[in-house]
């Protein structure tokens, strides 16, 4: 044990030596814990300061990690898992759970989101569907309660399966079932100035059919890309073209939602998969974080459809976690090995304000795994909570497209010739 914690911080002490300075713009990612062999949480500090992270979304409210955090300057994301969903509809429990969870962490740690459930309209289980709603709203009111809704939003996590249509984005809408509950929620977003969260892979949508969709298109290397015919906006990336196909179905519903800030709350790419899994290795994770990270350091993130919104992006996932079910990609999602080597090389040097960050560089790829979807079933918040009101200020652009959404999960029907049908579109354009 001695030795493995020596060996962790020499790797630590290595990222942030070898590093230059750099000015960057704030990067999410997902700490997940769904291992057996991880780092205890104040050793993963430096570890995202050296790929120049400053905003953090836990999977849930993890007191160790509450308390490592703790003066780090990081803005950081708790989530309330699905599981809890039924017992916050009783005030007393969800101000009893802001206290506990919240509260209690702060000033010191600075927590500036709560994501209350993950793809939850898209679960297909109606008893957690009828209860999101009446947990964000317990949630929030216990935070007007602490006095704390003025620096802390709430929100929820989506599927991009809550779209109806989604290619082009000009032509997008949200599904007609999902409408009667999606609506109160993004009311819900009007109200209190909070975004709305959407987990993006276009990983999956390129596994799903590699012989139609430009595997330059979806790792955001060079590319002739598309021109949407109904707005005539120009994509050469799927990321974007996937957020704004999410702004086309917001302006869709009512001229009220213009406003309400989307964040891609979850994206990433496994270094590994199974034989089937087409496109999951170390090669195609490196371009597709590196290429997104460097973006995010670079420029604003903007998207063609809000020329004036940064677009907030968190990367899934810090670690490989080697506990997540389902196939190999869902445990290779990380940027780290669980010793806290890279998995692969991002080619980019940052610094943060309070050190410098480390250059990726490159080692064997892990079969511990990372996954799209968080611990406890729900997907951490977003970053850090602007303005007084509780109003949210995007602080970083990104975009994403046709990922159908960020979990393994049973598709309808109805949902298969969904994907079909865009797949099919998507084809004659890129």
């Amino acid at each position: 044990m001695a030795s493995s914690q020596i060996s962790f911080s020499l790797v630590c002490l290595a990222l942030l030596f070898f590093s230059f300075p750099l000015t960057v713009t704030s990067i999410g990612i997902n700490y997940g814990q769904v291992a057996n062999n991880l780092p205890p949480p104040k050793n993963v500090i430096p570890l995202l300061k050296s790929v120049g992270a400053t905003k953090v979304k836990l999977y849930d409210a993890d007191p160790q990690a509450l308390r490592a955090f703790s003066g780090s300057g990081f803005d950081l994301t708790v989530s309330l898992g699905n599981e809890y969903l039924a017992q916050m509809k009783d005030s007393d429990k969800a101000r009893d759970w802001v206290k506990q969870n919240v509260q209690a962490y702060l000033p010191g740690t600075k927590i500036v989101a709560i994501v209350v459930g993950n793809e939850v309209l898209t679960s297909n289980q109606s008893d957690l569907s009828a209860a999101l709603f009446p947990a964000m709203q317990s949630i929030h009111g216990a935070l007007v309660d602490c006095g704390l809704n003025k620096q802390i939003f709430v929100t929820t996590a989506h599927s991009l399966a809550i779209l109806d249509v989604s290619y082009p984005p000009s032509a997008t809408s949200f599904r007609h079932d999902l409408l009667g509950t999606l609506t109160p929620i993004l009311d819900f977003h009007v109200k209190t100035g909070s975004p709305i969260l959407i987990n993006a892979y276009p990983f999956f949508a390129y596994e799903g059919n590699p012989k139609h969709i430009s595997l330059d298109f979806v790792l955001f290397q060079p590319n002739q890309g598309f021109t949407d015919p109904g707005s005539n906006f120009h994509y050469d990336n799927m990321l974007f073209a996937q957020v704004d196909a999410v702004y086309h179905a917001l302006d869709a519903v009512g001229i009220s939602y213009k406003k309400v800030p989307i964040v891609v709350s979850e994206t990433g790419w496994p270094s590994n998969g199974d034989p089937q899994e087409v496109g999951a290795n170390c090669d195609n994770a490196r371009k597709y974080n590196g290429n997104l990270i460097k973006m995010m350091m670079s420029k604003k993130m903007r998207t063609p459809i809000r020329p004036d919104c940064d677009l907030t992006i968190f990367v899934f996932a810090l670690f490989n976690e080697n506990m997540k079910p389902g196939p190999t990609s869902e445990r290779n999602y990380g940027l780290f090995n669980p010793d806290g080597t890279p998995v692969y090389s991002l080619g980019i040097k940052t610094s943060s304000s309070s050190s410098g960050g480390g250059s990726s560089s490159g080692s064997k790829n892990s079969t511990g795994g990372g996954g799209s979807s968080s611990s406890g079933g729900t997907t951490g918040g977003s970053p850090g909570a602007g303005g007084g009101g509780g109003i949210y200020t995007p602080e970083n652009p990104s975009p994403d497209y046709m990922s159908i959404s960020s979990a393994r999960v049973k598709f309808s029907t109805s949902h298969f010739w969904f994907i079909v049908s865009n797949l099919l579109l998507l084809s004659f354009y890129i």
